[in-house]
């Protein structure tokens, strides 16, 4: 298990730790009931119910280990509040050439979702504004070329 710091909001660190509980109470009972089912069916080699319960029980393992292990090694991130960029900021954007600006949060990778205008701290644009501040202008260089974003707001 990979023991790499995750940033979590706080909204997010709660949505994991019911996730994982649900998989630890509820999916593993239901499982196991399918299990026993399964088993009463008759020989398990050629029993379809059997196999795929047995595939449900490790992706479920698999996820509460990926939970278990992203928990343990997350880091609680804030709302920003400092004069630079830092994960857990919030601040609006303009790319040079464009009228519009948009907001946008840095973030953890497991929640990053560009819908919701959150982004990675990994991603190029997250790292690249990493330590900026409001007025400051940030290339970031992407497959069709370089760039540039003037940061608008810090919140």
């Amino acid at each position: 298990m990979s023991t790499e710091v995750q940033y979590l909001t706080t909204e997010k660190f709660n949505e994991l730790q019911k996730e994982l509980e649900h998989l630890r109470i509820e999916r593993r009972k239901e499982i196991a009931e399918h299990l026993e089912y399964a088993k009463r069916l008759g020989d398990l080699s050629e029993n379809a119910e059997y196999h795929q319960a047995r595939e449900d029980q490790a992706e479920v393992e698999d996820r509460i280990g990926k939970l278990e292990n992203l928990l343990k090694n997350a880091v609680m991130i804030g709302n920003g509040g400092t004069e630079t960029i830092t994960i857990g900021s919030t601040f609006r954007l303009q790319k040079d050439g464009d009228n519009k600006s948009y907001l946008y949060t840095i973030v953890g990778s497991e929640e990053a979702d560009m819908t919701q205008g959150k982004i990675s701290n990994l991603s190029p644009l997250g790292s690249a504004l990493l330590g900026h501040k409001k007025g400051d202008q940030v290339a970031v260089s992407t497959p069709k070329g370089k760039v540039t974003y003037t940061i608008m707001i810090l919140k």
